[in-house]
């Protein structure tokens, strides 16, 4: 059951990942660094918080496992680009 568990938990992971792609594809680069995060995420939230809770509460596991996701996944966002009217002026 912790088999399937562990593969439920990654896929939230890809899930959050593939969604932040979509979401803000200018900060979010789309490669497999962002996919294996998510999945990492994804099963150490659910695996962290499955060993808390004693699997006891399924239902409180699969959000733990898509928030821890998203915070890793939030980590490879770039910042936002500027525009040619954003630069600041130097000091005179």
């Amino acid at each position: 059951m912790l088999v399937v568990a562990a593969v439920l938990f990654a896929l939230l992971g890809v899930v959050a990942a593939y969604a932040a792609s979509r979401f803000f594809p200018a900060r979010i680069p789309a490669d497999g660094l962002l996919l294996g995060t998510g999945a990492a995420g994804g099963l150490i939230g659910g695996l962290v918080m499955r060993t808390i809770l004693d699997g006891s509460y399924p239902a409180a596991t699969l959000p733990a496992a898509f928030a821890t996701a998203a915070a890793l996944v939030s980590l490879l966002a770039r910042p936002p680009k500027r525009g040619r009217h954003a630069k600041t002026r130097p000091a005179a």
